[in-house]
């Protein structure tokens, strides 16, 4: 590493957090990091109302002084919270951590060698488990590492480093490009901070500021990285601690801010998902007037040139709910796409309408719906009443013949349709629809897409002209697109 690395501003904010793993966090920085480089360490304190946060954290932070706190006057949220860090931070470089965290040895020096080489490269460790029970330390080897992307739910995921990136390395330690970060643990310099507007204060509490960071950092000449060579655990929490008012739907809004600023034509695929209801996101001119000053690319080329793995819902045949045209054609294609969603068979509900899980079947009015998360693969596929909102219901027919949504695939290998990670490969997630009959046919087995009489469960058949039970028909069908 360079022998001039810049000194960094460690900014943790945390709101009732537990007193051992706030202490785990900053003693751990401050053990294994070189003293030179840490030129401050800053707690920002979002309005805890626990008393070991008060008083006796002064006290004991006394001893330290690199460490100083600062204080929130009301409840601002993660976003707000981090700008009031940047705003008291000194330092040349500012490095983000979440209050539960604790940095390995090493793990500060590479961060800061790709900043002092490039002040536009704005940095990510790698992230490790932290157990949230027994709370010990998962290390994993640098080989598997994973680089950030995003659903059309503008919903931050994890893959593979994909095979053009892998390309323009020859040493698994180097880093790699990421087309958006996690968002909790980062270095920035703190003028290219500055320069590319910071977060945007119209956001609200947490969520979406990790992309429009990702974005803009792309597409206004900077880059964003994933160093092997730095590690940092993280609690991964199973419920949030925080309390907040109810009510407002915060992600939903920060989301519509991001897109109406960032996405150009790209924007209607969100709202697509959330119904095209946009609700009051406030006032974004500012944010667009930065854009423009900045002289930043489209999110077009950002997709093209940072993300070109992603699939892009204006290609699809067909868009929209999946509905059985048997028994009253009130049925719809309805499924989670969750992660533990996988693998399951996919369900069937009535047609909602509001997009999300489903496909309708012709005259059952029943809809494939599937809610499509990460832990819902590999679990049979839905069907429900269907009810045109979108959501769980809300499929598309790729080029190639995949019904998917985001990364996972409609999948039959003999026994239940489920969803699956979609592999690109047709075979087990191939479907050809005829809009003559009405018909979705499977590649591989040369079977039909059936829904059983009671309406309660996707099977597949032998394909017959006349059984209603097999007639579907696909929202949005583009017979030019294919």
């Amino acid at each position: 590493y360079s022998k001039d690395l810049p000194p960094t501003a460690v900014i943790i904010c945390f709101h009732n957090e537990a007193w051992s793993v706030l202490l785990r966090t900053v003693h751990s920085v401050l053990d294994r990091s070189p003293e030179h480089l840490i030129q401050e360490i800053i707690l920002v304190d979002d309005f805890s109302d626990m008393p070991h946060l008060k008083r006796q954290l002064e006290d004991y932070m006394m001893n330290y002084p690199k460490v100083r706190i600062i204080r929130a006057n009301k409840r601002e949220g993660l976003i707000r919270a981090r700008l009031l860090g940047a705003a008291a931070a000194k330092a040349p470089v500012l490095t983000y951590l979440d209050s539960h965290c604790e940095c390995t040895e090493g793990w500060l020096e590479p961060l800061l060698d790709r900043i002092a080489r490039d002040p536009t490269t704005v940095v990510c460790p790698v992230i490790d488990v932290i157990d949230d029970t027994t709370l010990e330390y998962h290390w994993r080897d640098s080989g598997g590492v994973n680089v950030g992307g995003f659903d059309w739910n503008l919903q931050f995921n994890w893959h593979a480093v994909p095979e053009r990136e892998k390309k323009r390395h020859k040493n698994p330690a180097e880093p790699v490009w990421s087309p958006t970060m996690a968002g909790g643990l980062f270095s920035i310099d703190r003028v290219f901070f500055e320069r590319i507007g910071t977060y945007d204060s119209g956001f609200d509490i947490w969520g979406g500021e990790n992309l429009e960071l990702s974005f803009k950092t792309w597409m206004c000449g900077g880059t964003l990285e994933i160093v092997p060579c730095s590690h940092v655990g993280h609690i991964f929490r199973k419920r949030s601690p925080y309390k907040w008012r109810s009510g407002v739907n915060v992600l939903k809004r920060n989301s519509i801010r991001l897109s109406e600023v960032w996405l150009d034509e790209y924007a209607k695929y969100y709202y697509q998902r959330i119904g095209h209801d946009k609700g009051n996101y406030g006032d974004v001119s500012e944010r667009k007037t930065l854009r423009k000053k900045l002289g930043c690319k489209s999110f077009k080329w950002y997709l093209d040139n940072v993300y070109p793995e992603l699939f892009i819902p204006g290609e699809a045949v067909a868009s929209g709910e999946v509905r059985n045209l048997g028994e009253g054609g009130n049925t719809c294609l309805d499924s989670p796409a969750r992660k533990a969603d996988l693998h399951k068979p996919c369900g069937l509900y009535p047609c909602h309408r509001q997009g999300g899980n489903q496909i309708r079947q012709v005259a059952s009015g029943i809809c494939i719906d599937s809610p499509g998360k990460s832990e819902d693969l590999h679990q049979p596929v839905g069907l429900y009443p269907c009810h045109r909102q979108g959501g769980n219901q809300y499929w598309m027919l790729s080029k190639t013949g995949e019904i998917r949504r985001d990364e996972s695939c409609l999948d039959y290998s003999g026994s239940d349709v489920i969803l699956y990670p979609c592999h690109g490969s047709k075979g087990n997630q191939q479907w050809i629809y005829n809009p003559q009959t009405n018909h979705i046919r499977h590649g591989s087995s040369d079977k039909c897409l059936a829904i059983t009489e009671s309406k309660q469960q996707l099977v597949m058949e032998e394909c017959s002209p006349n059984a209603p039970r097999q007639k579907w028909s696909f929202e949005n069908y583009d017979p030019s697109k294919l």
